[in-house]
């Protein structure tokens, strides 16, 4: 976890004091990002000058000006980072999440730029672990769910759609979600699939599960025969939920969690930015801390803080209107 030199705030009401001052800003975004001294994006080196008129440095050797948002979530934003660390530290620590017509009304912006900033934090929230699961003979969760409305809220034609011959009840135009649970480290990791077949489970636990490891998941028939490379544990649900260690109970637990925060704080999300939402649950959730380990909200906002660089997000590539790639060039 980052030095906490800086950033000291563990309240809501000390991080609106402690970021009310841009320069403040400006020091903790550049402790957090460069903790060594401030290193130009372009060339790497740390010889500069500081322009304190135009908040930002030049470098000594390639002689290319920068500021603290360069290279990060923040760049070509003319939003204040007093404004940005807020609405950060609103996401990060609120359970449920925080709308963007909440942040419009609490920091002062227009509700289209609170939504573009909360889907570029989304964005610094990603974890990007290439690490497998459950090394060491580790025991793994394994489970899915389906996100979309409910049929009862539904008219009677669009109801009568719902269930399908071969299809799961009410899974019908549904966004279908995959979770991992590992019990060692309590972290879990999600990822949308597009469909239930057997041989899209087989990759997806072969893609994030160590070969070996212990596997518990509920009856569904796409995970059989999971058996021949892991230690594989089924519970019948429509038995019993709990036989022994075996069990999916902790990603019911995070699915509730993530429902939650969609239907009652979201309401609604397009499908295509469904995995930025899974994200930001997920990074919340893997940093909760424990009683052996708490983590407190000020400690929570430097993990954050500490992933926005080497990230970019343009507003055409989040709509959807071109193929940029999501990371800056720096």
């Amino acid at each position: 976890m980052p030095a906490s030199t800086v950033l000291s705030p563990i309240t809501l009401q000390q991080a609106i004091q402690k970021f009310s001052d841009e320069q403040t800003c400006i020091d903790a975004v550049a402790a957090m990002r460069w903790p060594d001294g401030v290193t130009c994006p372009a060339c790497g080196h740390k010889d500069h000058w500081y322009l304190k008129a135009q908040k930002r440095w030049k470098c000594k050797d390639c002689h290319r000006q920068f500021s603290v948002k360069l290279g990060t979530i923040f760049e070509a934003s003319p939003i204040g980072l007093d404004k940005w660390l807020l609405a950060m530290w609103m996401i990060v620590n609120c359970k449920n999440g925080v709308s963007s017509y909440e942040i419009h009304r609490a920091i002062g912006v227009t509700q289209k730029s609170a939504w573009f900033m909360l889907q570029r934090i989304r964005l610094a929230m990603q974890s990007g672990s290439i690490m497998k699961l459950g090394g060491g003979g580790g025991h793994v969760e394994v489970d899915e769910t389906f996100i979309g409305g409910k049929a009862r809220f539904m008219h009677k034609h669009k109801r009568a759609n719902m269930t399908l011959p071969g299809m799961a009840k009410g899974a019908a135009n549904k966004a279908i979600v995959a979770g991992f649970f590992e019990r060692d480290t309590r972290k879990v990791r999600t990822q949308v699939i597009p469909d239930r077949d057997k041989s899209t489970f087989h990759a997806m636990v072969k893609e994030n599960v160590e070969l070996g490891s212990r596997l518990s998941t509920d009856d569904c028939h796409s995970y059989w025969g999971l058996d021949k490379e892991y230690v594989h544990q089924i519970v019948d649900h429509a038995e019993r939920y709990v036989d022994g260690q075996i069990h999916t109970n902790s990603l019911e637990n995070f699915w509730s969690l993530l429902k939650r925060g969609l239907k009652g704080t979201y309401v609604a999300v397009e499908p295509f930015h469904l995995f930025r939402y899974l994200d930001e649950q997920t990074f919340r959730f893997n940093n909760r801390g424990s009683k052996e380990k708490p983590v407190n909200d000020g400690e929570r906002f430097e993990m954050l803080l500490s992933q926005i660089a080497g990230k970019r997000l343009t507003y055409s590539a989040l709509t959807g209107k071109d193929s940029l790639p999501e990371e800056a060039p720096f």
